[in-house]
């Protein structure tokens, strides 16, 4: 079966047939395995001004947003239907702001040891802690930009090391 140019049988969520499948990892060794993603927060100078300390309409804003992409790294596998329950051994958040262009950078780090790689709960983690900021400061700004979200490296397992290129 092809579909947009490329076929569906070379998804590894996808079988022969082109139904959904949960990928078999039974036989897969158990390495050391880790995933870094990015997201980024937009919002109005005013805004920005407001919150760059921590504190906003609704409390403290970043570590209310770094413990519910915690929460959302450990629940991954409830959110994404095909994505495997794992045994997480570590889950951090970093900011980083940006006084020019008044945005947030988040930068979620995920790691495990087990059968299959972390990087949809560490782009799981991004992406609510990017919601979280927003709801926190809905209230004041509205217009607030969420993204781009995505993986900047992964490592460990068959297909090793994998780093993003350009920015």
């Amino acid at each position: 079966m092809r579909e947009r140019g490329f076929v569906l049988t070379e998804l590894s969520h996808v079988d022969s047939e082109g139904h959904a499948r949960m990928v078999d990892v039974s036989g897969k060794k158990e390495t050391e395995r880790e995933a870094v993603a990015s997201g980024r927060v937009t919002m109005s100078p005013e805004t920005y001004t407001l919150i760059r300390g921590g504190s906003g309409p609704k409390g403290d804003i970043f570590t209310v947003a770094k413990i519910a992409g915690i929460m959302a790294a450990k629940k991954t596998h409830d959110l994404i239907p095909l994505c495997h329950p794992l045994a997480i051994t570590h889950i951090d958040v970093d900011y980083s702001f940006d006084d020019e262009r008044h945005t947030v950078e988040i930068l979620s780090t995920v790691r495990t040891k087990g059968q299959t790689g972390v990087e949809m709960e560490a782009l799981t983690c991004a992406t609510v802690v990017g919601l979280t900021i927003y709801d926190m400061c809905k209230a004041v700004d509205k217009g607030i930009e969420l993204g781009p979200f995505y993986l900047l490296e992964k490592s460990g397992g068959k297909s090793g090391k994998y780093k993003r290129k350009g920015p």
